[in-house]
């Protein structure tokens, strides 16, 4: 008799240490609930003010989340990596959606519905304890974000967005360069420039809209 072969949403639900630790029949049920969205690279797969379908994980792919497009210009806030979560904010407070997510990659999203998130959150510790990280996390990004725009140089910006803060599943970054300055909050050519002296130090790997972390400790030391 053959193994059955976990789905891609099976292991990422298994490698949430509140959802492995529940019964096995509730894993079933919130399995059952949980559904996915998809978008293919540069396409916006959740839009501004709209109404929160719950709590979101990156099942595969890499996105952005962006402020609503205004003069033409849009801010980047953050970026979210294959096996983070976000939205939690939202979703608690139900209200409509402030930024709208983009795609970096083709991106396939796992959706926790709000009523199914709000059941754990009433009644699951370990679930609490998940969200208490994660916000944490969304606070200690917020609060750099504010002293990178206050008191950092361009370099000490550029490393902050390159960060393991900002990105801790993954050390390759599909990003363009414009794509890097909004996050950064800076012009394209300071960027460029950053970058290529970063590259000359072996800090990173430019190639093909690809960064490629090659030093984390050298990128910490420029933040000290």
């Amino acid at each position: 008799m053959f193994a059955i072969t976990p789905t891609p949403i099976h292991r990422f639900l298994q490698s949430q240490a509140w959802f492995s630790a529940m019964p096995v029949d509730e894993q079933q049920a919130i399995e059952a609930r949980v559904f996915t969205l998809s978008a293919t690279r540069g396409t916006t797969i959740l839009p501004a003010q709209e109404a929160t379908q719950g709590w979101y994980g990156v099942l595969r792919g890499l996105v952005k989340i962006s402020g609503r497009p205004t003069a033409g210009r849009r801010s980047d806030f953050l970026g979210v990596a294959a096996g983070d979560w976000f939205g939690e904010g939202a979703v608690i407070k139900n209200e409509l959606r402030r930024y709208e997510v983009v795609a970096l990659r083709d991106t396939e999203l796992l959706c926790l519905p709000s009523a199914t998130f709000h059941a754990l959150f009433a009644s699951n510790i370990a679930f609490n304890q998940c969200l208490v990280r994660c916000m944490n996390l969304r606070l200690s990004q917020a609060m750099a974000m504010i002293e990178a725009g206050r008191t950092r140089t361009p370099e000490q910006r550029i490393a902050l967005s390159l960060s393991r803060l900002f990105w801790s599943h993954t050390r390759q970054l599909d990003l363009t360069q414009d794509e890097l300055a909004s996050l950064a909050g800076m012009s394209r050519q300071t960027a460029n420039r950053v970058l290529n002296v970063m590259q000359d130090q072996g800090l990173i790997s430019l190639a093909m809209n690809r960064i490629k972390v090659l030093d984390d400790t050298g990128l910490t030391r420029l933040l000290v």
